[in-house]
């Protein structure tokens, strides 16, 4: 991706969360020389990967497979292995209208999917098999809004403004917006993008990006070579 098109997309994401009532924290709006500068300070904002962060899985066709983010809170491994401490994560997510986020699963996060505003947030499930692989004749049970419900392989969510789906580990799960973009949230236990996203077929988590221009925000995958 362009990091031109990075710069696009982060503005219209950040308009977009305004106009459905979202504050974003103050580190949002930081650029990178604030974020060198203050670098000591925030140490947990880079080291816990909270703020900016868009994908297109390495695929480099964002519009149709891709995904906006932005992790307000995140907590450690350590404390979620100790069973105590800061357990849990919160994101803002924008998926696009027909833009795919595709089928995986996680092997430790437990989430909860909340459609904060916009269009229909569809999401596709499927069960795994005895050794938590994908099984396209799989089945398994989510909790919406905290009422029980079954699923068959394959069966689409189709959530409403306010409505949301609880996902554990072994819920392969891929979504995307209908009837327009749409704002999500994301409340979960800790949240490891680098280990702990398991994709069906063999695609990317970060995306390559292409230096045309500066940045106007760093995004999280940038903490390592701008911040060191």
């Amino acid at each position: 991706m362009k990091r031109s098109d990075i710069n696009r997309i982060l503005a219209d994401a950040a308009a977009m969360i305004a106009r459905h009532g979202f504050s974003l924290p103050p580190f949002a709006r930081w650029s990178p020389e604030t974020f060198a500068r203050r670098k000591d300070e925030a140490r947990h904002v880079i080291d816990a990967r909270c703020g900016w962060d868009i994908t297109d899985y390495g695929a480099g066709r964002y519009d149709e497979m891709g995904l906006f983010l932005f992790t307000l809170r995140n907590g450690r491994l350590a404390d979620l292995t100790a069973g105590r401490g800061m357990c849990y994560a919160e994101k803002l997510l924008i998926s696009r209208e027909r833009q795919l986020s595709p089928m995986h699963t996680h092997i430790i996060k437990a989430e909860d999917i909340i459609n904060r505003g916009g269009g229909t947030l569809v999401v596709e499930l499927f069960g795994s098999d005895a050794d938590g692989r994908f099984d396209d004749r799989a089945g398994g049970t989510v909790m919406c809004d905290g009422i029980r419900r079954a699923y068959g392989p394959g069966e689409r969510l189709r959530l409403a403004p306010g409505e949301s789906v609880t996902l554990m580990p072994g819920d392969w799960h891929a979504f995307w917006g209908e009837d327009g973009d749409v704002l999500i949230g994301e409340v979960s236990t800790v949240n490891d993008d680098e280990t702990d996203n398991i994709f069906r077929e063999p695609i990317g988590r970060f995306a390559r990006i292409e230096e045309d221009v500066a940045p106007t925000h760093l995004l999280v995958s940038d903490y390592a070579t701008w911040l060191a």
